[in-house]
């Protein structure tokens, strides 16, 4: 259920989508690809504890060891009713794509290319993650879906490594 990101990187990273539903960056399936006009009280109750979180963790006295705060049965119950993406930017950013890069191929588990695209298109692209709040079992672990939305019924699904070219 791992997805490496390999090849002309700086830095070969793996992202594991089994730990994005808790992820302050995910987006709702049905906002992502809408414009974002909303003010600070229409923030999904998810985003707000993620804020919540980030405050108690790291603006908390250094000296005292920072306490986790679980979910409520009905946010817990909340998350697991949506279906969400997660924006790949910061992911490859961290990976430190080399100038030399110029696309990304999607490969299958028996490394067979899928589709290869603009660096720019992944970097704006979303890995659909979970279904329903679930995760993807069936042609996952993950989906990509372009940014713009134009494959949000059709996305490219069997991913199991990013390659840099």
């Amino acid at each position: 259920m791992i997805v490496p990101i390999i090849g002309n990187v700086s830095y070969s990273i793996t992202l594991d989508p089994t730990v994005w539903i808790f992820d302050e960056r995910k987006v709702l399936l049905d906002e992502a690809f809408t414009k974002n006009t909303k003010s600070k009280e229409d923030i999904p109750n998810t985003k707000k504890l993620a804020e919540r979180y980030n405050r108690e963790v790291f603006q908390s006295n250094a000296k005292v060891p920072p306490v986790n705060k679980g979910l409520t049965k009905k946010e817990g119950e909340e998350i697991l009713k949506n279906s969400y993406v997660m924006p790949l930017y910061d992911f490859v950013k961290n990976a430190e794509i080399n100038d030399s890069a110029k696309s990304a191929t999607f490969l299958s588990e028996d490394n067979q290319e899928l589709v290869t695209i603009d660096i720019d298109q992944l970097v704006n692209g979303y890995f659909l993650f979970a279904i329903d709040g679930k995760p993807i079992k069936k042609d996952g672990p993950v989906y990509f879906i372009y940014g713009n939305g134009m494959n949000k019924n059709d996305p490219i699904k069997n991913i199991k490594k990013i390659k840099i070219n």
